[in-house]
Order: C-alpha cells, then sequence, then structure tokens
C-alpha cells in the first residue's frame, strides 16, 4: 500500500461527475493530495487551475495537481470516473461494450505504474465495470469497489424521510443490488428513528402500503428524470464517492452501500453488486448479509442474474 502519511487520492476521468467529485473532496477536506487525469489535458487542467483558485475557502490546503498514469503508484486510492456517459433513452446497460474497452486500457495503465491501492469505481454499468477492473488488475476482492447503490440508498433515505417527515439521517434503510432497473429496496429492514417502517405505515392511517411502491419507483427512475432534465447526474454520485472515499481514508469501518464480490454471501458467487458493506482503510472489511424476506430474496437473484448475463459474453468464468 501507499504510504499513509499523505492521504493521495488520483482521479481518472474529469467529466461531470470527476470535476463534482473533485470540487466536494476539496470542500469536505477529506484528502491531502488529489492527482486529477485525463486524456483532455486542457480540461483537466483547467479544473486544477479554478480548484486552486477556490483553496482559500476549503477547510484544508489540499494539493491538487495534473497528472498522468505514473503518478498513481503513490496514490491509496484510484476513482474511475472515465467512459461514455449515459444519454437519455439509454439504460446504464447499454453503455457496456464501449466502457470495458476503455476501462481495459485505463486499469492496465494504472497498474503498470506500480499501484497497489484500492480502486474506486463510478463509471456505469458500475457493477459490470467493477467486476472488469478487479479482474483486470488483478488486485485483491475487497480492494476494488463500486459505488453501487450508495445513490440510490441516499435517494431512498431522502425520498422516505420526505415522506415521514423526518430527517434522512435518522431513516435506515438500504437498495441492494444492480445500480440499474433491476434493483431493489428491503423495506423489511427499513426504520425510521428504530421503529420499523412497515410498522408505521400499519399504525398510522395517513400512511399508506401502496404509497411506498411510488416512492421506491421514484428511486430506480430518478436517474432517468435528472438525464431527461439536465443531461447527466453528477452532483449526487460525486458526494456518494467522497463519502466512500471519507471512510476508506479515514479507516471509520462505515456501513455503505456499495458494489462488492459476493463469495458466498446472499447465497451468490463471483459477482459484483450493491450490498451493504463495512468500508475501512483496507476496503471492504465484511459484507452484511441482511435477513432478506422470501419475497426479497426472489427479487435480489433476479438482479444478480442480470449482471451475470450481462457479463457472461465478456467474462468466460461467469455463470449464467
Amino acid at each position: 500500500m501507499a504510504d499513509h502519511k499523505i492521504n493521495r487520492v488520483a482521479l481518472v476521468g474529469t467529466g461531470a461527475v470527476g470535476s463534482s467529485y473533485a470540487f466536494a473532496l476539496m470542500n469536505q477536506g477529506v484528502a491531502d493530495e488529489l492527482i486529477m487525469i485525463d486524456l483532455n489535458e486542457d480540461k483537466a487542467k483547467g479544473d486544477v487551475m479554478d480548484l486552486n483558485h477556490g483553496k482559500v475557502f476549503a477547510p484544508s490546503p489540499a494539493h491538487i495537481h495534473f497528472g498522468s498514469y505514473e503518478d498513481c503508484a503513490e496514490a491509496d486510492i484510484v476513482v474511475l470516473c472515465a467512459g461514455a456517459n449515459q444519454k437519455p433513452g439509454e439504460t446504464r446497460l447499454d453503455l457496456v461494450e464501449k466502457n470495458l474497452n476503455i476501462f481495459h486500457t485505463i486499469v492496465k495503465d494504472v497498474m503498470a505504474s506500480g499501484f497497489d491501492g484500492i480502486f474506486l469505481v463510478a463509471t456505469n454499468p458500475v457493477d459490470i465495470l467493477t467486476y472488469a477492473t478487479q479482474r483486470y488488475s488483478g488486485l485483491p476482492k475487497e480492494r476494488v469497489i463500486g459505488s453501487g447503490t450508495i445513490l440510490d440508498t441516499a435517494r431512498f433515505r431522502f425520498l422516505l424521510g420526505d415522506y415521514f417527515n423526518v430527517a434522512p439521517h435518522n431513516v435506515h434503510a438500504y437498495i441492494i443490488g444492480e445500480h440499474g432497473d433491476s434493483e431493489l429496496p428491503v423495506y423489511s429492514c427499513a426504520d425510521v428513528g428504530g421503529i420499523p417502517v412497515l410498522d408505521l405505515i400499519n399504525r398510522q392511517e395517513q400512511y399508506q402500503k401502496e404509497d411506498l411502491d411510488k416512492i421506491f419507483t421514484d428511486v430506480r427512475d430518478a436517474a432517468y428524470k435528472v438525464i431527461n432534465s439536465k443531461g447527466s447526474t453528477y452532483y449526487g454520485i460525486a458526494m456518494g464517492l467522497v463519502r466512500i472515499t471519507r471512510a476508506i481514508l479515514h479507516n471509520e469501518n462505515s456501513i455503505l452501500t456499495v458494489s462488492a464480490l459476493l463469495d458466498g454471501e446472499y447465497d451468490e458467487n463471483n459477482v459484483y453488486t450493491g450490498v451493504p458493506a463495512v468500508i475501512n482503510r483496507r476496503g471492504v472489511r465484511d459484507i452484511l448479509e441482511l435477513n432478506l424476506t422470501q419475497e426479497e430474496q426472489e427479487h435480489f437473484k433476479k438482479s444478480t442474474k442480470v449482471i451475470k448475463d450481462t457479463l457472461a459474453p465478456h467474462f468466460t468464468e461467469v455463470k449464467r
């Protein structure tokens, strides 16, 4: 692993998500050094200049500079935000072929530097590309993490908080599975201030179980609405990436819904998907197995099958 006296992050891809991540990372004072890498050197250098001009307002004076893949050698985390973006009318899975090709080159170049830290993948389809990153890099599974359903879970908590008129921080609930159309809400484990959501629904007349279906639909389809409105999503996922970065660099042992490689958990193997996991300086310390209902288990299995079916044409070791 890299020298931990300085928290170094290398960012590959300075598009809307990458630059938003850099902005949030600087404003939260999470890293000591940020290296920005992009094929479009002018864009990346412009971002570096712009961010440095605001450094006087940041909580800590992070060293932000333009770099190359060789600079990844001493990075603790390499964050991958490069690749083709989802366009209006496209699903995340539509991006598979082009982004697999892009990632094969990027990961090879990062590893050639001698990098021995943690990969954090944000590019869609994130479960597919996180799997590819682990295979291309050869790093241990705990050190290759995808953003998974961290944003879906944040949307879920926000909408549940709005529905019950409480702060989202006091809502504990997860979206698991594919970061995509087959994801699922785990209502059986959701609570507001320790009170199960399903109990609240049953106790009080103003709440209806049917409303939960609309809340989940709004979560699942949120990205499509944002993309149709402004072209792409980037603020929410950027802040989610910073949250994962903080958990790693600060050795927090925080539970976050990331894309992690299942190895027997949830009766699944050899598939990256969104699940609650304990995140610390070494990456994924543990995967939490939620006590799913029969219906939730079946939904989760269908979701992982979507991922496996997408992977299978590209990776022969994947069983559908």
